[in-house]
């Protein structure tokens, strides 16, 4: 597995990370079976949120990682809150507090490696969540931190509060979700690519050092389904297809290779609960696409170029 930087510090994590929101959906033996596939594939950090089944996906890991010989010392384990279910978001001192403790009840651990705050909250005082995060640092609870679905603006008000420096943002990137790098490549135009809907993180982030963390990377829309295999993007598949039978792997690993070549050093979270599919994905980490497939790949999902 492909090891990466993690934000700026000299600590190495894995270019992938296994996502288990649908971990829920799962018997404990079943999330046992995913969980090894993975760290069997050198996928060792876990990304939950405690929305993720109303709190069950935590639950499920808590039971299955508690009875599996892998120890704790050797995964990255992080979690998200922020959101009330059906309500609001809120990055209220007490909800934090409160979420890490039932988040690290629920997965029975004693610690999270990192918290990330999900999604943004209009209320968020950057001083509150800053007082959040030295008392849940200084009681061992959390070591690292990060956010998601911030824009540069919000990422800095957040950070100029913290004594900590964020590690992380988690932002929606895939073959069909390609906003990100489009608008730079549009630049100076009028055109609907032109547009820059993520006030430049992805530069922001290899500027200052903050690890951006894909998510969805095989979905189209924002939750509507999956692009592989789907008769609705015919051309994409097709060259999804040449270049897995080029390099010996399925079209996952293609996808992942796809979304890994990009020099910002973007971390992939791999939201499968099939074990197929996680040690197919891992595959991707392994492919270094030469700059005409990355194209090609990029004009057969439907962009352009000017």
């Amino acid at each position: 597995m492909k090891r990466i930087k993690m934000g700026c510090t000299t600590l190495s994590i894995p270019a992938m990370a296994l996502g288990i929101m649908r971990m829920n959906q799962k018997s404990v033996p079943e999330a046992q079976v995913a969980i090894q596939a993975a760290y069997d594939a050198g996928i060792n950090f876990i990304d939950s949120a405690d929305i993720y089944g109303g709190g069950k996906s935590e639950e499920i890991f808590g039971q299955a990682f508690s009875q599996m010989q892998i120890k704790r010392e050797e995964m990255f384990i992080q979690s998200k809150t922020g959101i009330v279910p059906g309500k609001r978001y809120d990055f209220s001192k007490e909800h934090i507090l409160h979420s890490v403790d039932e988040i690290l009840e629920r997965m029975q651990l004693d610690y999270l490696d990192s918290l990330v705050l999900h999604r943004p909250d209009a209320l968020m005082d950057p001083e509150e969540v800053a007082e959040a995060f030295d008392q849940l640092q200084a009681a061992g609870k959390v070591r690292f931190f990060g956010v998601s679905n911030f824009d540069t603006a919000q990422f800095k008000l957040l950070q100029s509060c913290l004594s900590q420096r964020l590690m992380f943002n988690q932002l929606q990137f895939s073959l069909k979700h390609t906003g990100m790098i489009d608008f730079g490549m549009h630049m100076n135009m009028v055109d609907k690519p032109s547009v820059d809907r993520d006030s430049q993180f992805l530069d922001y982030a290899r500027l200052h050092k903050v690890t951006v963390q894909a998510w969805s990377p095989f979905q189209y829309g924002m939750f509507e389904g999956t692009f592989i295999d789907n008769d609705g993007f015919p051309k994409l598949n097709q060259e999804l297809q040449k270049l897995a039978d080029k390099y010996e792997v399925g079209k996952n690993a293609i996808a992942a290779a796809w979304i890994l070549c990009h020099p910002a050093n973007i971390q992939m979270l791999v939201g499968s609960m099939n074990p197929q599919h996680i040690r197919d994905s891992a595959k991707g980490a392994k492919i270094r696409l030469t700059r005409q497939e990355w194209y090609d790949l990029y004009l057969a999902a439907g962009n352009y170029l000017p």
